[in-house]
């Protein structure tokens, strides 16, 4: 059992401990034990983990990048998925000491909605993670672990976490005192260490950068790896403002660009990896918020066919958008050169990839952006039938503030709770 709340509250989390253990330089290893040798099973406070678990979460990482992991890399994320599993065990078996269950109803309501996210019935969904290693049981264990640990801090931590009025009002007034400078959606993965681990926290931080530079997700990655409490959604800050990040991240976030990651961060405690996913004004109107109106047609090419052959289709259909009239004219000109015709109406300039959003910017009404895509997803252009231009924003309210702070806090303490269950725990490797 976890020690009491108040002694899990008490002390920094970010101390550096490392001068009270007093290790000499020159140093002598008796026994040999080899840290290359790697143990994939784990009994951790007389609960099991199996190889047959580690392997099945393994394949949910892999599957969620797409399969796109070297080999090489397989090894060190079955390491993590270990550490993980070790964790999400500690986690649940805190929840039974505190009396917190999870009904196996709700675990089944959760996995319902991530299997119509993947737009498969529940039934189909445990056939496709069977296919790709894994098991419907792995993915509700984690379903578990996650709700355990959210009740746990509901219970443990929120209450004892208190954002003052003036705490709120203060950052409302510097809203105001900078409106029109810039904020960011900021993404991050944070892996802990200590100092006489830092070195090796670093380079972890390198590899899964470069991993996620390959085409990896890194929501996925940061649901794995990453150890603060935003891991559960992976890795998503929300919209801040740089002055709201610690200093070494302030300095960073600025001069990302959308889309891109950043170098390891040193930060007390451990890296932290950014990625900047969007940024806009305070208390600004951002024209990319703006509501649009669109036809979209698309042409698609038989498999195998070569790019000299599809020339031809390609030079009419951008000749034929290039000259368009009008959204009147969509599905006239759609039937002349075979494309279909879909309608929109619930997407943002934003919602767009990045190489289309200035197009769409600077595009007028009933013109049509040049065709884009491939030979093997189809080949398609939007035409803008209308756009409804963002109204100025007041800002986010007291409540939404006094939440981001809260949250803030809940996460610190969280990191230290867990670092005081690992702690405390007996864990057996086999």
């Amino acid at each position: 059992m976890a020690p009491p709340a108040s002694s899990q509250m008490a002390g920094d989390p970010n101390e550096d401990l490392s001068g009270a253990l007093n290790i000499p330089k020159d140093i002598t290893v008796f026994g040999n034990r080899d840290p290359n040798v790697r143990t994939a099973t784990a009994i951790v406070n007389g609960t099991i983990i199996t190889q047959t678990d580690v392997e099945q979460r393994l394949a949910l990482v892999v599957a969620a990048n797409g399969g796109r992991i070297p080999q090489e890399e397989l090894e060190r994320l079955r390491l993590q998925v270990l550490r993980n599993l070790i964790d999400e065990t500690l986690q649940i078996q805190e929840a039974k000491a505190q009396k917190i269950e999870v009904a196996p109803e709700e675990v089944q309501q959760t996995y319902d909605r991530v299997a119509s996210n993947f737009r498969k019935t529940p039934k189909d969904f445990a056939a496709f993670l069977r296919e790709k290693g894994s098991s419907e049981l792995s993915i509700k264990r984690q379903i578990e672990g996650e709700a355990a640990w959210r009740r746990v801090l509901s219970r443990r931590i929120e209450p004892f976490v208190a954002v003052s009025e003036e705490e709120v009002n203060a950052i409302i007034n510097r809203l105001k005192a900078s409106k029109g400078e810039n904020e960011y959606h900021v993404g991050e993965i944070f892996l802990s260490a200590t100092p006489e681990t830092m070195g090796e926290a670093g380079a972890n931080a390198q590899r899964i950068i470069e991993q996620i530079q390959r085409g990896a997700s890194f929501a996925a990655y940061a649901r794995q790896f990453s150890e603060a409490s935003t891991a559960a959604v992976g890795g998503d800050l929300g919209w801040v403002r740089a002055e709201q990040l610690p200093e070494q991240l302030s300095g960073v976030v600025t001069q990302l660009q959308n889309g891109q990651i950043s170098t390891p961060i040193a930060v007390p405690g451990g890296y932290s990896i950014l990625l900047l996913i969007d940024k806009r004004q305070v208390l600004g109107v951002d024209p990319r918020d703006a509501q649009l109106l669109l036809k979209q047609l698309t042409v698609t090419f038989p498999p195998n066919i070569t790019q000299a052959q599809a020339t031809p289709k390609l030079e009419a259909f951008a000749k034929a958008v290039k000259d368009i009239q009008g959204c009147g004219k969509a599905n006239e000109v759609a039937q002349s050169v075979g494309a279909d015709v879909v309608n929109n109406d619930q997407m943002t300039i934003r919602d767009l990839p990045p190489q289309l959003q200035d197009l769409m910017l600077n595009l007028q009404v009933g013109q049509a952006t040049p065709p884009f895509g491939s030979l093997k997803d189809g080949v398609r252009a939007l035409i803008l039938c209308g756009r409804d231009d963002p109204a100025p924003t007041s800002g986010p309210s007291f409540e939404q503030i006094q939440s981001q702070i809260e949250q803030d806090r809940v996460n610190r303490r969280a990191q230290r709770y867990l670092r005081d269950l690992r702690r405390d725990a007996v864990i057996e490797y086999r």
